[in-house]
């Protein structure tokens, strides 16, 4: 528990705030705290900003317009009301703590002291280094915006709202870390969100005691949600405006933390990281056939491979039209152990992929194909069928939306494969037992992980199931709690 300091004032002397400044943040020795002392109307003051943070451009025209008040006026007596009034940037506030002013000066505002005046002034010429927005990797679309979450917070709450221009969307600003001082935004609509939700969720981020948010939503997400070793993703990552725009009018709570281009959707269940935009872009048959093909994956990548497995350690198991399933010859190296290498080589594949340098990404792709592929099954190593169930359980983890939850099955596809391998049929079946107990007792925020499935809730069910018309859709998942059930007036 750290300690609560005396906050110290703004002094009306110039020397004694510039000594703090020194001490504190390092002003003379930190090469990026800018520091100018300018005398208007024979008053001294001080600007202090960080280089990198605040706008270059907009500091000098500050400087320009504080001087040129020598020029214009001779009322020496009301130097800070004439600073007040030239000051005529967007926000300009007065602060009279110096660590108000010093956590201010470190988000990128520009910091001004008067000699004599116990305040000091606030302007925000932030302009954060980072890139425009675009269109995340990971959430492609075929039809849709083009715009992404950047790693600049005010962007993204601009992003928001742009898209929902509702009065009562809230946008409350909070500050994480005893050093990094990060921000956080918690989004919502007023009338839509649950109020506990939405205090539960502001309550664990000012809990949170910790250095910095080095690695920005992950690390609070942790704070919230404490699931310690579960491998299931219990929040919903996205990069998309319109994604969270949508959880936003379901009754969701984003959370956006600054520096990260990913926001934190509150509450999800195991369904919600099954959808994607792009059902959405689609006509209701066609965004309904792709859910079903992504279901479809999904249940491949899990049970596949293990099930195989079960029918090649006991062929009694299939009927007689598909005894043709299992390979014909055992090979030198026994087929449990087969399917871990080459699992384990499809791993060593992905990591190799995310390190890798788009220059060399050809190479790595003829290596994994010609010298893992073909000549482990010329060599004997790997049987074809092997490298067959392999790469279809593979491409059906990557068919899964969220990368969160298609890691985590690949654990739990490999937990299978070791039960089945090790007690065949009873392992097999114990070991989808214990999986779907382990996921129906999870719960996020209060809710049951598996809902709608368990507890079973047939319309919400059927809205996962398929792609109802945006029309027919004017109900909001009662998971949440919404203040408000419709989405659309009742007579619609």
């Amino acid at each position: 528990m750290s300690k609560v300091q005396k906050k110290v004032p703004v002094s009306k002397r110039l020397h004694v705030n510039e000594a703090y400044m020194k001490e504190r943040i390092g002003a003379g020795v930190s090469f990026d705290i800018g520091f100018r002392e300018l005398v208007i109307l024979r008053r001294k003051i001080q600007i202090y900003f960080v280089n990198g943070l605040a706008d270059d451009a907009t500091v000098i025209e500050i400087i320009k317009m504080l001087v040129k008040i020598n020029d214009d006026e001779q009322n020496e007596k009301k130097v800070f009301e004439i600073m007040e009034n030239r000051l005529v940037n967007q926000q300009v506030e007065k602060a009279k703590t110096m660590d108000e002013t010093v956590d201010a000066l470190l988000s990128g505002l520009i910091i001004i002291f008067v000699d004599g005046e116990p305040y000091s002034f606030i302007v925000d010429v932030r302009r954060y280094p980072g890139r425009t927005p675009e269109e995340p990797d990971t959430e492609r679309v075929i039809r849709g915006s083009r715009d992404g979450f950047t790693e600049n917070v005010i962007e993204n709450t601009a992003l928001t709202r742009r898209r929902i221009r509702d009065a009562r969307l809230r946008h409350e600003m909070l500050k994480v870390g005893e050093r990094s001082k990060t921000d956080v935004c918690v989004c919502y609509i007023q009338d839509v969100a649950d109020d506990d939700l939405v205090n539960f969720t502001k309550t664990k981020i000012k809990a949170v005691e910790v250095d910095g948010l080095t690695m920005a939503d992950k690390a609070l997400e942790e704070f919230i949600i404490g699931r310690n070793w579960n491998p299931y993703p219990i929040v919903r990552y996205s990069e998309r405006p319109d994604v969270a725009a949508s959880h936003l009018l379901e009754g969701h709570v984003i959370v956006m933390v600054d520096t990260s281009p990913s926001v934190i959707i509150l509450p999800t269940t195991f369904f919600d990281h099954m959808e994607h935009a792009e059902e959405f872009r689609q006509t209701p048959t066609v965004g309904t056939f792709i859910r079903w093909i992504r279901l479809l994956a999904l249940i491949a990548s899990l049970f596949l491979l293990p099930f195989w497995l079960l029918v090649v350690l006991d062929p009694s198991l299939l009927p007689a039209p598909l005894s043709f399933i299992g390979p014909n010859e055992e090979g030198n190296i026994p087929i449990f152990m087969q399917i871990i290498l080459a699992d384990l080589g499809v791993e060593f594949l992905r990591l190799a992929a995310i390190h890798t340098p788009t220059a060399l990404a050809t190479a790595l792709g003829l290596i994994a194909a010609v010298l893992i592929g073909q000549i482990a099954v010329d060599v004997g190593m790997l049987s074809p069928e092997v490298i067959l169930y392999v790469a279809i359980t593979t491409v059906g983890s990557y068919v899964t939306p969220s990368y969160e939850l298609s890691v985590a099955n690949r654990i739990i596809k490999l937990l299978l494969v070791i039960a089945t391998a090790a007690f065949g049929v009873i392992g097999f079946t114990i070991g989808i037992t214990i999986f779907v107990l382990f996921l129906v007792q999870l719960r996020t925020l209060k809710t049951p992980y598996f809902w709608p499935f368990i507890p079973f809730n047939a319309p919400a069910m059927y809205h996962f199931l398929f792609r109802i018309p945006v029309p027919f859709s004017n109900r909001r998942p009662r998971f949440v709690h919404p203040k408000n059930d419709y989405r659309q007036p009742k007579g619609n």
